[in-house]
């Protein structure tokens, strides 16, 4: 069986779309004559003309159309593959666009990123810090860092490791307002609440046996960002439901008490902590390497290997 003439078919692509052959010829900054005999070739193959030709115009016949189709997609799949190759072959440089959530970007990403740039001199980070649900694309992101049950899109999503909703108080809070035992006691305490949360007065929670419950503690406070809560729930104002990732210091020490530990939060599963990138095959070096370097960084949960003060 012979191989297809991979050459002639890409070069009878290029001179379609360029619509003449002189034009094809320097685009590829190669002779006019090696494409007229790379097509003549592949129409002797094929044993049917591609093109009407004339001194005046270039044409595709019927059978030239029915070819086209393929070899265009032969040609950008070749394009692609020598690309990701250069790509691997050559060292990352230029610039990734990263967004990450407010306080797990200040806390965990910008001091890791020093020892990114430190590996990768010649690649530059632009982070952009904010709890809102940036639009990859529009917004011309590389990557970004998610917490969540991510809902169903076009973009690709890799899971690095759980995040879990802890539901946690002060110790002086507890002593004088009483320890809730179950979910639906929270309806009788102060609530700490995070805003971005699909429905901030409302928490849910989910029993090791199956069991769903539904409440709603008493507003005292409501930020959209976590770290903003945390000052109030050491202070004893209240009960605040919020990622470990923002409370592990605080537990470790003591300041924070977890409460309700046989309950899971929400009734949508295991919140986590994503990369995701925009759809398409073709990615940068320089995109690639910092998408490994956070996935190593982060596979672990470094805020629960948090140590005792």
């Amino acid at each position: 069986m012979k191989l297809p003439d991979l050459e002639a078919l890409a070069l009878f692509a290029k001179v379609a779309e360029a619509g003449a052959f002189a034009k094809a010829a320097r685009d590829l900054g190669i002779s006019k004559a090696t494409i007229s005999k790379a097509v003549t070739r592949l129409e002797t193959r094929l044993g049917t003309r591609l093109f009407h030709r004339s001194s005046r115009q270039l044409a595709l016949t019927e059978a030239g159309r029915g070819v086209l189709s393929g070899a265009r997609a032969m040609l950008s799949a070749g394009e692609t593959a020598e690309a990701q190759a250069l790509d691997a072959a050559a060292a990352p440089r230029g610039q990734v666009k990263l967004a990450v959530p407010m306080s797990f970007g200040l806390a965990y990403v910008a001091p890791a990123l020093p020892d990114f740039l430190e590996a990768y001199p010649d690649v530059t980070v632009e982070l952009d810090l904010s709890d809102a649900l940036v639009d990859l694309v529009g917004g011309g992101y590389d990557v970004a860092m998610r917490i969540g049950v991510l809902a169903d899109s076009a973009l690709v999503a890799r899971r690095l490791c759980d995040v879990r909703l802890l539901a946690i108080a002060a110790p002086a809070y507890l002593k004088a307002r009483g320890t809730p035992e179950h979910p639906r006691d929270l309806s009788t305490h102060d609530g700490l609440t995070y805003g971005l949360a699909v429905t901030p007065e409302i928490w849910r929670f989910r029993s090791m046996d199956g069991e769903d419950v539904a409440v709603r503690p008493r507003p005292r406070l409501q930020s959209n960002n976590g770290d903003a809560l945390m000052a109030a729930v050491r202070r004893g104002l209240g009960i605040a439901l919020l990622p470990d990732f923002i409370c592990a210091r605080d537990v470790q020490s003591e300041q924070v008490v977890p409460i309700l530990s046989g309950w899971l939060n929400g009734l949508t599963g295991v919140a986590g902590l994503h990369l995701v990138t925009p759809p398409g095959g073709h990615r940068p070096a320089r995109v690639t390497a910092l998408i490994e370097f956070l996935a190593a960084r982060f596979a672990a949960a470094p805020w629960r290997q948090v140590k005792q003060r």
